[in-house]
């Protein structure tokens, strides 16, 4: 296993909080649970790595990585402030990384921010910005990145991680990578929400060298422009993206899905009726492609990651008036999604496959 780095503190700051390094060792080492919940359809099962159930959530591992890279490259000086975007789930670890390292931390959010996250990540040191309505081309995430750069402007020896293009965001993830490795005889379908595109290609790549027959199967939002499709306004949080980041790296998957919020949110319930274990939207996401991809390749052995728990989604997903108002209740997912033969051929506005994802799409900008 990759051991998490850890640096010295030369010279902090006068402002600078002191830093707990030890925090580093809780990072990782998270539970693989079999999940057989039918989803809504019976399936003979698939491995779930609980990041939820880690310190900072998954992404901690990509702060810490994305943070310990620039103290060695000089570009984040000791206890200079850290400036990122978040829709929250980067923002936790972010916070967990800058208590650890001795950073202060300001998230740029926005008020779709959910008031439990803000409460979480003010109470965990992390001093938010909240842009309160999203810009006309790039919605909340081009919003988010006009009023960091503000932010950037203004504060003195400030670092952006730039999350979406630094590649320290996915080698964070090689970790995990080695832990399913160790936990694992084999694997032959490899599942993966997709926002940032850290921990699919960080997985992708280290477990493609010890299998290179893996497949790997990206889950996305519908209305995200992350493989063609058209950005609309989304929902759902921390999956897809109105930008299209170099960390996203659509030749690494072999077929894409979109999936819709309230196929995500049955999904979820059902998980939290039946293994006690659930999240938010990205874990019921990639639930019910994993679930699908195990009925569908009797035999092989598929395994996905569970993101987050359910605590930040008490206000949404497991609420039953927020559901209600918002259509997510009633319907019954379908045992397959529909099939279009590429991201152009047709708008996803529900779960549906595409086995041709598009050839790597042009840079954009962090958010």
């Amino acid at each position: 296993m990759t051991p998490v780095p850890t640096l010295p503190l030369p010279s902090p700051r006068p402002d600078a909080a002191p830093a707990e390094p030890g925090l580093l060792s809780l990072v990782g080492r998270t539970p693989l649970a079999r999940i057989h919940t039918p989803l809504p359809h019976p399936h003979p099962g698939f491995w779930a790595k609980l990041e939820g159930l880690g310190a900072g959530g998954m992404k901690a591992s990509a702060a810490v990585s994305m943070l310990t890279g620039a103290r060695r490259r000089g570009e984040l000086r000791p206890g200079a402030p850290v400036v990122e975007s978040t829709s929250g789930t980067l923002g936790l670890g972010l916070a967990f990384a800058g208590q650890a390292l001795g950073h202060p931390v300001v998230l740029v959010g926005d008020t779709e921010l959910e008031p439990s996250m803000r409460r979480l990540l003010r109470s965990h040191g992390a001093r938010l910005e909240l842009v309160d309505r999203p810009a006309p081309r790039g919605g909340w995430q081009a919003a988010r990145l006009v009023r960091l750069r503000e932010v950037l402007a203004r504060t003195e020896d400030a670092y952006w991680p730039d999350q979406y293009n630094n590649p320290d965001n996915p080698a964070g993830y090689r970790s995990m990578a080695a832990e399913l490795v160790d936990r694992l005889d084999h694997l032959d379908v490899l599942v993966c929400s997709v926002g940032t595109g850290g921990h699919s290609a960080g997985l992708a790549g280290a477990l493609r060298r010890r299998w290179p027959r893996l497949r790997v199967v990206g889950v996305d939002s519908v209305g995200s422009a992350l493989f063609g499709q058209p950005a609309r306004p989304r929902l759902m949080r921390g999956l897809g993206s109105s930008i299209r980041p170099r960390n996203v790296r659509p030749e690494l998957f072999d077929e894409v899905h979109w999936v819709g919020p309230a196929e995500a949110t049955d999904a979820c319930r059902r998980l939290a009726r039946g293994s006690f274990v659930s999240g938010g939207w990205s874990t019921g996401a990639v639930a019910l492609v994993a679930a699908w991809a195990a009925r569908t390749e009797p035999g092989a052995v598929v395994a996905t990651v569970f993101p987050d728990g359910p605590h930040r989604y008490l206000g949404t997903v497991y609420d039953d008036e927020f559901c209600a108002a918002h259509g997510l209740t009633g319907a019954t997912p379908a045992a397959r999604p529909l099939e279009i033969a590429h991201p152009g051929a047709a708008e996803a506005v529900g779960w549906t496959r595409c086995r041709t994802p598009r050839t790597r799409p042009a840079a954009g900008g962090a958010a």
